[in-house]
């Protein structure tokens, strides 16, 4: 799904009024919020250090939803200062906070998150809707909030969100969330939130865009307002196949299994080894050969789990090759880390045959400069 058809889609098969929100949750990139914004659509955050990246693109604030279970003081303070749009309240303790930092005068709009109670048919850590999630709070008490919060005269609950997962095939589940928000009726806006899953590898169906949004659209018309703006979260969904990840091989050696070991790893490709997702793999320079052997393809981590791919079926691959996962577009960048002192990778975008630089290669000096005050210390001597 790209942001184009999301747009589209949603507009088609709503006979409610709709927007769309891009959730660059999994692709925070500057380059990703401008073109999300640039298509018409707003853009979901979960962090301070996001809302900075997302102002950076030039993102007007008045269409940044603020999401997040644990927002500071500070990231709120920032979020009313730049006029953030929506923020996504997750807790009571937030209501609190907001109460106290929204000035006189001004009325800042706010979505609750509501727990539905469905268990989504995903990986235990992508699952973020069932009766037990650290988000949201429960239907009873979001209704009380609701009436309690009518008269407020500086927070105004505008709607509700809800959000069952990420990497989520079954769109039955979806439906079954939007039919949970039935009792709180008669909002303007209820945000269904995102976690379309998408096709990975060979094998792997995800649904289609019009099965999505026809299920999730038919359960709004039976459950919501139809007057109601509905909203929905395209993010995996939106850049995950967009995405490529290339490896240079570095080794290739038989050790009990046939082991290929690329110059990447987990530092870039952290969700493997946190929920089992499933990748392909090609030899790029050699796309024109049958694969002819099985192997583990390994990254360059510490870690016995830092498997890229169990069992990829790939030409007998050499020293140089260049090996090519498609489908990383979605958490890889933004998972990425210095494991090792691993360097973050460059981002390049490519659009009608044109390359372009998103984001550059990751420097040492840029892992020396967190590191700078210890040079200020001798530390083979007590400290005084």
């Amino acid at each position: 799904m790209s942001a184009r058809a999301a747009s589209a889609a949603i507009a088609v098969a709503s006979s409610a009024s709709s927007a769309r929100s891009e959730s660059v949750v999994a692709s925070p990139l500057v380059a990703i919020y401008a073109i999300a914004a640039s298509e018409g659509m707003s853009i979901d955050i979960a962090g301070g250090g996001e809302l900075e990246l997302a102002l950076a693109a030039g993102v007007p604030a008045e269409r940044i939803h603020f999401h997040g279970n644990a927002k500071t003081d500070a990231e709120l303070a920032r979020a009313i200062e730049v006029g953030i749009g929506t923020i996504i309240v997750d807790s009571e303790d937030e209501l609190d906070r907001l109460d106290r930092l929204v000035p006189a005068g001004r009325r800042q709009r706010l979505l609750l998150r509501v727990i539905p109670g469905v268990e989504a048919e995903t990986h235990a850590s992508m699952s973020t809707g069932g009766a037990d999630s650290k988000f949201g709070l429960p239907i009873p008490r979001v209704g009380e909030l609701i009436d309690g919060l009518r008269d407020h005269d500086r927070l105004e609950i505008a709607g509700v969100h809800v959000h069952i997962g990420s990497q989520i095939l079954n769109v039955e589940q979806f439906a079954e969330a939007v039919e949970a928000l039935a009792p709180v009726g008669g909002l303007d806006v209820y945000d269904l939130g995102g976690g379309l899953g998408v096709a990975y590898h060979e094998g792997e169906r995800a649904p289609s865009v019009d099965e999505y949004l026809d299920r999730l659209v038919g359960a709004a018309e039976a459950h919501l307002p139809a007057d109601a703006t509905l909203m929905i979260e395209p993010g995996r969904s939106a850049v995950a196949r967009a995405g490529l990840t290339a490896y240079r091989v570095v080794v290739v050696k038989r050790s009990g299994r046939h082991f290929v070991a690329v110059d990447g790893g987990m530092a870039d490709q952290l969700e493997i080894a946190l929920t089992g997702q499933r990748f392909s793999a090609v030899l790029a320079n050699r796309a024109d050969e049958e694969p002819d052997v099985t192997v583990q393809l390994v990254g360059r981590q510490c870690e016995s789990g830092d498997l890229l791919i169990d069992g990829a079926r790939l030409p007998s691959p050499r020293v140089d090759d260049i090996v090519v996962m498609p489908a990383t577009g979605a958490y890889s960048y933004t998972m990425s880390n210095n494991y090792n002192g691993a360097l973050r990778p460059a981002v390049v975008i490519v659009a009608d045959g044109v390359a372009r630089l998103a984001a550059r290669r990751e420097e040492v000096a840029d892992l020396l400069r967190l590191h700078a005050p210890a040079a200020e210390h001798d530390w083979s001597a007590p400290p005084r």
